[in-house]
């Protein structure tokens, strides 16, 4: 490739802030994989924050960016699956894209097809624009993908902060995960933070199901099995909780040894399981880190934690959850789905297209 940028390059990043910052531009949070794309007339490398490319798991927004993109240049942004019956970001369809079978990928890319949210220009033609203010980036940007059409999109922006704060709040129906600030005089800064990004954080008070041993050794704590209960009573694995100081987690260890038990007559039972139920699987491998164990010791679940978390996805937490206190004036029974705050719905479709 003959570009101004040669890949790979880091992606610039954002801190997290606890509220919206005044006097920025603010865009959606979009919940997929960043990605900074380069093309160069029939070449395309689609980059990740790894700086691994990501080109070959995505066939059709290799095709997208043919179409769309400008002959020469070096886009910044994320790439998203979205979910056509619910009208919402789809974060786990997503990371089946990542699939080593070529035959699997051509499949998936039918089945369920990414696409490409635009942010951030970084070099055009032979020009390279980084050390551009953010607000003339992005006026480039809107420039050199007015004729875009899906699925590639332009994301939307403003300097609203009322707007802004309508956008906190309904977005996350559409499968949004916030908002970033960006400062209009920023120049573009690889790995970075340099923008803002705020989230949405919640509590939930959940049922301690099990834990697993910290990669340092067999007596300490890595992390915490959360269940909640769903409407038919059973309890449904919704996530961990794992960010504890080291002796913290060797205290943990010894304090829920005594609520150890066997798999036999735990809701996660493995011989119970039928198929679908929402627990955690027997000898559970990781998709991502090939050979790791995730099998876990059962616990009585009579233990009941609060915990933070940004938001859903599906029925379990996007995210790690983050300990906020243990509840032992809580009765494991009523932590359950209710608790939760439903976000109102929002049609997908309007944000892309800015509506």
């Amino acid at each position: 490739m003959q570009l101004p940028l040669s890949p790979p390059v880091k992606p610039m990043l954002a801190k997290p802030v606890a509220d919206i910052p005044p006097g920025q531009i603010y865009e959606p949070k979009w919940d997929g994989f960043r990605s900074i794309i380069f093309r160069d007339g029939d070449e395309v490398e689609i980059g990740s924050r790894n700086e691994k490319p990501m080109t070959r798991y995505f066939p059709e927004v290799v095709q997208a960016v043919l179409a769309n993109f400008p002959e020469k240049a070096v886009i910044d942004g994320e790439v998203i699956v979205a979910d056509t019956e619910r009208n919402t970001l789809d974060f786990e369809a997503l990371q089946q894209r990542i699939h080593p079978a070529a035959s699997r990928v051509n499949l998936l890319s039918e089945r369920t097809p990414a696409s490409f949210v635009a942010f951030d220009l970084l070099a055009l033609g032979d020009e390279d624009l980084t050390e551009l203010p953010f607000e003339t980036r992005r006026q480039r940007l809107v420039e050199a993908l007015k004729d875009a059409k899906p699925p590639v999109y332009v994301t939307p922006a403003t300097d609203d902060t009322t707007e802004a704060k309508r956008w906190f709040e309904q977005f996350e129906g559409a499968g949004l995960d916030g908002l970033i600030a960006k400062p209009r005089d920023i120049v573009y800064q690889p790995d970075k933070r340099v923008m803002f990004k705020i989230k949405h954080k919640r509590t939930a008070d959940c049922v301690v199901a099990g834990y697993r041993v910290h990669k340092s050794g067999p007596d300490r704590i890595g992390s915490l099995l959360l269940g909640l209960h769903d409407e038919r009573g059973v309890l449904a694995s919704v996530g961990v909780i794992g960010s504890f100081p080291m002796a913290v987690r060797e205290e943990l260890f010894a304090e829920l040894q005594p609520l150890v038990t066997t798999f036999e007559g735990h809701p996660w039972n493995w011989a119970a399981q039928e198929q679908g139920e929402r627990t955690p699987r027997k000898n559970e491998g990781s998709r991502w880190n090939n050979g790791k164990d995730l099998s876990f010791t059962p616990l009585r679940p009579e233990r009941v934690v609060e915990v933070r978390y940004d938001y859903m996805e599906g029925v379990r937490f996007r995210h790690t959850a983050q300990f906020e206190r243990w509840r032992p004036d809580r009765e494991p029974a009523t932590c359950t789905y209710e608790q939760l705050e439903r976000p109102v719905r929002f049609d997908l479709a309007d944000v892309l297209n800015g509506r």
